[in-house]
């Protein structure tokens, strides 16, 4: 219980501010404005750190991957597999938010009044072809540009292709790949300094936040836990007992539960994702998961790969359109909310709350104001536990689909024999 307690301290801290800065809110009223300074001095920090901090996270995690037998094929496999869960999950996470809108009935025209641009909100991020937006989505004129938090996206890209360049020169680039690796943990000690002030600038900001909108935005924070509690349960016993079998029929689902309460446990007393990664490792390789796609797989799919933080994109996204009255229904829409949410599920950190990368990225990309940033953060906190268990117990099962596309049909009992006679290993 202690241990518990220690893993879950800072989310519990987190909670508990923003529990404060709701009664806080309801009783002070529109007086808590007061508050708001020091909600912002934490949004500042946090903004001043995110473009080296993407960068230098992305790149890092590219440009340092190593060589591994098979390398081609279990890539492949593995990114096929990722892209597919990521969007099934986002698919049935818009499902649900469209059955259920969270934002129903919050007046978000007082929200104007603590956001620095309102009415930005309400407008799509670019006029013109359909074209011409892809073009500008992705990428900038100038490279001044990238610096901006409003061209996230176009980052992500930049860094992507910073990333391969490095890994493709191999030695030559070894000295570069050493520093954005050296980079990246500094600028993810700088989020966690920033961190320590998180409970008393989302506290403050949050007390402003109610005390303009009331307790109507808590109804609709009730509605998005509710409603991501239900797809949870569906997407872990039902989504993953479907991937198993596709994995390899009646017997592979057998396999998966005999082996999955433990990464499940571990990513619920953890909450982290990266925590859970030598127990995922231990449980997949029993699971029959070869070593080197297990290897590969689960250090990997800690980083990019988050099923549950894609249908926490979802649910952050159409808080956003309910509380602006933005169209959810239209084609463009729907594709956008599904494309974004999938991008958020590969850009989040695998630490506790994911570093806010995730919540900046649908800002930037839907050209909201910044100032909404803990509006949906407060989301991702009171999700966390559950969106753990997605993101890590995902991994395990997708590596016995990756298995199938490596190893071919027969992967499980192939696996099993070698794993009844040991000395046969190759």
């Amino acid at each position: 219980m202690r241990r518990i307690l220690k893993n879950y301290k800072f989310t519990i801290l987190l909670l508990g501010s923003i529990v404060l800065g709701a009664v806080v809110g309801i009783l002070g009223g529109s007086k808590t404005a007061v508050l708001k300074p020091f909600g912002d001095l934490f949004l500042n920090l946090m903004f001043m750190i995110i473009i080296p901090l993407v960068f230098f996270s992305v790149t890092s995690a590219i440009a340092n991957m190593k060589g591994m037998k098979r390398l081609g094929s279990i890539m492949a496999g593995t990114f096929l597999v990722f892209i597919f869960t990521a969007l099934v999950a986002s698919i049935i996470g818009f499902i649900g938010a469209l059955a259920v809108n969270p934002a129903e009935g919050i007046d978000y025209s007082t929200l104007k009044k603590i956001v620095a641009d309102g009415n930005g909100a309400a407008q799509q991020v670019k006029q013109g072809g359909i074209l011409e937006q892809l073009v500008n989505t992705v990428t900038v004129s100038d490279f001044s540009s990238l610096l901006s938090k409003s061209n996230m996206l176009q980052l992500i890209v930049f860094s992507v292709l910073f990333g391969i360049s490095t890994a493709l020169l191999g030695e030559k680039a070894e000295p570069v790949a050493k520093f954005l690796a050296a980079a990246s943990e500094v600028t993810m000690k700088m989020v966690n300094i920033v961190m320590y002030y998180a409970p008393i600038g989302l506290g403050c900001y949050f007390a402003a936040v109610v005390g303009s909108l009331g307790s109507q935005i808590l109804q609709g924070y009730l509605r998005v836990f509710i409603l991501y509690i239900i797809i949870a349960l569906v997407y872990y016993f039902g989504v993953f007992t479907l991937y198993a079998f596709l994995s390899g029929g009646k017997r592979a689902i057998g396999v998966f539960w005999k082996n999955a309460m433990m990464p499940t446990i571990t990513a619920l007393a953890t909450c982290s994702s990266a925590a859970t990664i030598p127990v995922n490792l231990k449980f997949t390789k029993k699971m029959g998961v070869p070593e080197d796609v297990a290897e590969t797989v689960i250090p990997m799919g800690a980083n990019i790969h988050k099923d549950g933080s894609v249908i926490g994109g979802v649910m952050k996204i159409t808080f956003l359109f309910g509380l602006f009255g933005k169209n959810m229904t239209s084609p463009s829409s729907i594709l956008s909310i599904i494309f974004v949410a999938f991008l958020v599920g590969a850009v989040m950190a695998a630490i506790p709350s994911g570093g806010m990368i995730g919540e900046m990225l649908i800002l930037s990309i839907y050209n909201f104001p910044p100032e909404l940033l803990p509006i949906i953060a407060v989301i991702s906190v009171i999700i966390d536990a559950p969106a753990t268990v997605l993101n890590s117990t995902g991994n395990t099962v997708s590596s016995m689909m990756i298995s199938r596309l490596v190893e071919g049909k027969q992967w499980l009992l192939s696996t099993v024999k070698v794993q009844d006679n040991p000395g046969s290993h190759k």
